[in-house]
């Protein structure tokens, strides 16, 4: 099977949040497990959005908001209890519905890389369950991203 290989450019990363591996988030193996990091990706893409003015839910917004539509993730080290991880979050690829959010997770108490991932996104209204062009309003936020169409 092809491993999957994730490269960002390091121009497109537009925030960054912290947070804390739990006991809670550690598996059997003793560390951070899989749907853990999964959680946190998900927090992180949350602050992101909040940042920027996009509510996922559409909750305020005419029912539209943003829906998961993939989820890759690449792993490069261990991380464990009580470790602060930084996830650096950036946006690529977009095209008329949405694009990508990228995350390059790294710990910067030792400065090691510990995963990438890639979660691709589309505008999504929630009250008529359709996928709805990306707002101008999204786009103008992110001028250099590149588009796909």
């Amino acid at each position: 099977m092809a491993r999957l290989k994730l490269d960002f450019p390091e121009d497109q990363y537009y925030f960054s949040t912290q947070l804390t591996v739990r006991v809670t988030d550690i598996n059997g193996a003793n560390h951070l497990g899989n749907d853990s990091m999964i959680s946190m990706i998900s927090e992180a893409r949350a602050r992101f959005l909040f940042e920027f003015g996009v509510q996922d839910s559409g909750a305020g917004t005419g029912g539209v908001g943003i829906i998961v539509t993939d989820l890759a993730t690449t792993y490069k080290t261990e991380a464990h209890a009580r470790d602060q991880l930084l996830f650096e979050v950036g946006v690529m690829d977009f095209n008329q519905y949405g694009g990508d959010i990228t995350f390059r997770i790294t710990r910067p108490r030792d400065g090691k890389l510990v995963a990438m991932a890639k979660s691709g996104f589309v505008f999504f209204n929630y009250k008529t369950s359709q996928v709805t062009p990306m707002a101008p309003e999204f786009l103008s936020k992110f001028p250099k991203v590149n588009r796909l169409d």
